[in-house]
């Protein structure tokens, strides 16, 4: 079957992938902190972004390539940072890094992955962004970058809204620990689950169980009684402005700052010589009374002529196009792509940036422009819908 005629949507995709998910793994890629109140303003303040329609425009010919950082890209968006990616399905890192190089979009590859920056380098062909959460350690810190820079990775991405790990409730009911151990309650779900599960038995006569193995090499067997912490914390720092400026002098390539939601901080940012800038709110995972990341996007616009990346709440293309209609020049999904990997396997990416370019291209035609760039200015305010006292059943991706 057609998987265009059954999973038209991210929302398609996301109900068939929590069906093929154990509810553990699923539990940390669908979390966010505290009532998720952060979540839900996300995607209530997409939805109160409009557009009026053009007639008479004539025929348009759509053009979604974009050149961000030097770099051309065949379409506006890529693949976002996920921390134990491959526990959300076998070899997730290599399979998302291969697809989003053969669609011609970047894919960035978090410090706490279930892969390491040589497994994963080949699959980008040289134009990897790699996620850097802030080592305290100088010599672990030297040796990431060098790790990522002969690994084939161009980009670095400086994550700055963890500082300390989050609660995520949801995600310490669903029963996943750190570092991951089989238990009873793990294996009644993955027996649940055998499409994920035989997919396992498979990856692990190679890679053994899934543990964040960039930082095997620096891990010291500390333990930790928080449920949502790992090695990870233990390595981490709260970095401040002498630390960006570190980085800065020891990354020659691109960098690239997550996690900005004050107009002051780009303009800053910007003089540190930082070369792009991520708006995001982590998807509400890190922070239950953080603003829509589409509304504090405008403003940083207005403050910075830095190139400027959006993530937080994307469903669609019409999101897409919402966020570059007010400032961005870019956007990157996280949960979509794994919501596609664990819905249709290694077909899931390429079908997920599919469904997203027929749907940029009609909303385009609607609205009787080529390019995204061309709404800059055009966005009105809607009234927003009564919030929700539940979740939204499409999360952000």
């Amino acid at each position: 079957m057609d998987p265009h005629s059954r999973y038209l949507t991210i929302a398609d995709l996301r109900a068939r992938a929590r069906r093929r998910t154990p509810h553990f793994a699923w539990a940390y890629l669908d979390t966010a902190t505290g009532t998720e109140a952060t979540l839900r303003r996300n995607r209530a303040a997409l939805d109160a972004v409009g557009f009026v329609p053009s007639i008479l425009h004539g025929e348009i010919v759509p053009d979604l390539s974009t050149t961000l950082l030097g770099q051309h890209h065949a379409l506006p968006f890529g693949v976002a940072p996920v921390g134990q990616s491959g526990l959300l399905w076998p070899r997730a890192e290599q399979t998302l890094a291969h697809s989003a190089t053969d669609l011609g979009v970047p894919y960035a590859l978090s410090t706490v992955a279930n892969a390491t920056p040589e497994q994963v380098g080949p699959h980008t062909a040289g134009q990897g962004w790699f996620q850097l959460y802030p080592p305290r350690d100088v010599g672990i810190r030297r040796d990431m970058l060098d790790r990522a820079r002969s690994s084939g990775f161009r980009v670095l991405v400086l994550t700055l809204d963890v500082p300390v790990a989050s609660r995520r409730e949801r995600q310490v009911k669903g029963g996943l620990v750190q570092p991951p151990r089989l238990t009873p309650r793990i294996l009644a779900q993955c027996l649940r689950t055998p499409a994920w599960s035989l997919a396992r038995l498979r990856a692990m006569r190679t890679d053994g169980m899934p543990r964040m193995k960039t930082l095997d090499r620096y891990s010291t067997d500390a333990e930790t009684r928080d449920p949502t912490a790992h090695v990870g914390y233990l390595l981490r720092t709260a970095p401040d402005w002498d630390y960006l400026d570190w980085i800065r002098a020891h990354w020659e390539g691109p960098l690239v700052v997550k996690g900005v939601l004050r107009p002051e901080d780009a303009l800053r940012l910007e003089q540190h010589g930082v070369d792009a800038i991520w708006v995001s709110n982590h998807a509400g995972r890190q922070f239950d009374a953080a603003p829509a990341s589409i509304e504090a996007l405008p403003a940083i616009r207005a403050a910075t002529q830095l190139p400027l990346i959006f993530d937080s709440g994307i469903e669609s293309g019409l999101d897409i196009l919402r966020a570059v209609a007010l400032g961005a020049d870019f956007c990157m999904m996280g949960r979509a792509w794994h919501y596609a990997l664990c819905a249709l396997g290694e077909a899931g990416p390429a079908h997920l940036a599919e469904i997203l370019r027929r749907d940029i291209i009609a909303n385009l035609g609607q609205l009787g422009v080529a390019r995204a760039t061309d709404l800059r200015g055009r966005a009105i305010p809607l009234q927003r819908p009564a919030p929700s006292a539940t979740p939204s059943p499409n999360l952000p991706a």
